[in-house]
Formats: structure tokens, sequence, C-alpha cells
């Protein structure tokens, strides 16, 4: 880091500083200088040798939607299910702006939500942009929910009791598939985890000034990933599946856990859109992660709050099961 300290550079806490003292002095440039390829081979997490969560079954998965062939992971617990019948599933949808992001950046945070809640985990490899722009991602996110849906008694799994997740990106993916459920009168997920989710194109927050230059994302590289997911021919003509703030209604939705970062630019818009379920009568349990920034949730064995974040969806998708 310069020797002049941000603003909020008080309120990290000691491992939020450490890796952002990391990610200083690797990404010389910010993402959208860097462009969509030179930014995916920079920032590609490699799998680990070993799990940090061992698990006895990990599949991995094609799946036929629309658009072709996707693939994905599914992480079965060790152990029994967390009640009588087949397993419950949470769909977990992966963050990087609609641009970044891959099966294996998530591997050890889907390993450690399915060993902590005794629910399977179904991590998809959707469709990134700019090469494939808005609404190419949700249109796989909904097959593959539908995909889910069809195929669970062959897996072992609840068709009943799945649930839809994400962080960042991720985030925004799951709020828009279970908009875009409720709207067509389809069967909709059991839950929604939303980790700092992506659900306005206003940028009009508090927080998009106050942590315009937070670490790993900024408000301008914000911006830049908005773009490339929306691409030009949307432009001007985003609506509420693209922008889940733009609903005139959030009725109807699932129950909904939403987890923010203190630092993070997106911080305010997904503790509003938060409020707005409450306020529209959907059962909403909203976290602030004190200390930390944007993407600490995935960084597992990084951030102490990354553990306690992770034991907190274990708890919801636990509660979940047991209702």
């Amino acid at each position: 880091m310069n020797e002049a300290k941000p603003p909020y550079w008080e309120r990290l806490d000691p491992d939020a500083r450490s890796v952002a003292r990391f990610v200083a002095e690797t990404l010389k440039r910010p993402v959208r200088e860097l462009g969509a390829e030179a930014a995916r081979k920079l920032l590609a997490t490699p799998p680990h040798e070993q799990p940090l969560t061992p698990l006895d079954q990990v599949e991995s998965l094609t799946l036929a939607t629309r658009s072709g062939q996707l693939r994905a992971r599914l992480y079965h617990p060790d152990g029994p299910p967390p009640a009588a019948g087949p397993r419950p599933a949470l769909v977990y949808l992966h963050g990087g702006g609609f641009v970044l992001g891959t099966l294996d950046g998530v591997d050890e945070v889907c390993r450690a939500i399915a060993a902590r809640s005794g629910w399977a985990v179904f991590s998809l490899e959707y469709r990134l942009a700019p090469e494939n722009p808005y609404p190419a991602a949700l249109d796989d996110c909904f097959d593959a929910f539908a995909w889910l849906r069809r195929s669970a008694p062959g897996l072992g799994l609840d068709r009943h009791t799945i649930a839809v997740g994400g962080d960042s990106a991720g985030g925004n993916l799951a709020a828009a598939l279970c908009l875009k459920l409720r709207d067509l009168g389809l069967a909709r997920p059991a839950a929604q985890v939303l980790v700092y989710p992506a659900v306005d194109d206003a940028f009009a927050t508090a927080s998009w000034t106050e942590f315009a230059d937070a670490p790993v994302l900024t408000s301008g590289d914000a911006r830049w990933f908005w773009e490339q997911y929306i691409g030009p021919d949307h432009a001007g003509e985003v609506d509420h599946y693209a922008a889940p703030m733009r609903a005139a209604s959030l009725r109807d939705l699932p129950p909904a856990l939403v987890l923010t970062a203190e630092v993070d630019p997106l911080r305010d818009d997904a503790e509003a859109y938060a409020e707005r379920l409450r306020r529209d009568g959907v059962e909403v349990t909203l976290t602030r992660c004190a200390g930390v920034f944007h993407g600490f949730f995935t960084e597992v064995g990084v951030f102490a709050r990354t553990d306690e974040a992770i034991a907190q969806v274990a708890r919801h998708l636990r509660g979940i099961a047991a209702a």
C-alpha cells in the first residue's frame, strides 16, 4: 500500500489489511485497464492440491441447456442428510463481475458450505461477458435450476428443497433467478443466499463514493464490469432481471440471507435491497461483516470473517431444512 493510507484503512481488520497490501502489490493496474482476457489469466484461482475441506464425493457434471453444454460440480457432504429423506441442495453461482470466475475459484467455499450445512452444493460454470452479455448468464442459471429440479431424484437430492445463492455477480444472478421464477409462476427456490450482491445500476448510494478505491473492487472497476455484462444491446434498457432493485415489487420471494462487507462500494445497495425485501414481506436476515472488503467470502483460510460468514450460511440452510 502507499504510505498515505486511504480513509477506510483503520476500519479493516488485520487479515483484510494484509490481503489489501498483497492485492496492491500484485494488481498494479485496474481490472478495467487489463481487459477481460488478461484479468482472467492474472486473477484465476488454481485448485488446491489438498482441499482445506476434503469431501468423499465431488461430482463433475455436464448439463444440456438452450446454449449448449455447461459444466458444474456437485459437492456431497459426508454423513447423513440434516433431515429424513433426500438431501437438500444449494445452487451456488460464483462472483467475478460477470466477466471473471471459475468453478475452481469457489471450490473451497462450496466444500465448506456443504460440510458445515449438510446440504449438497451445486456449483455452476455459467457463460461470461463480454463474449456472452446479458441475459446469457441468467439464462444459464435458469436452465441449470430447471435441470437440477428434474435430475434431483437421480442425484439423491430433494427437488422441493433447492436454494440458490452466490457472491457479488453470483448474488445478482441468484436474486434475478428468484424474481424470474416468481414472475413466471414456476417453483421457486427454498431460500436465497446473497453475499454482497450487485443489485442496482444507479451507483448512487454513499458507499460508491466512500469506498470508491476499496481493495479488490473499486467503483470504477464495478462500473466497467456492469458495462461488460449489459453490453451495447441493452444500454439504457435494463430491466429488473439485470438489476433486481428495479423490480416493482419483491413480494412472494424466498426467505433471504444477505451478507455485506463493511468496506465495499456495493454495500449500501445490497443493504437497501435487504430492507426492500423486508418491507415487501420477505423474511430477511441481514449481516454486515465488519472489517473486511468485497471478495472476502470465498477466501477460505485467509480471513477469520470468512469462517464466520460460512458458519452463518450453514446455520441458515440448516434452519431452512428443519422448517
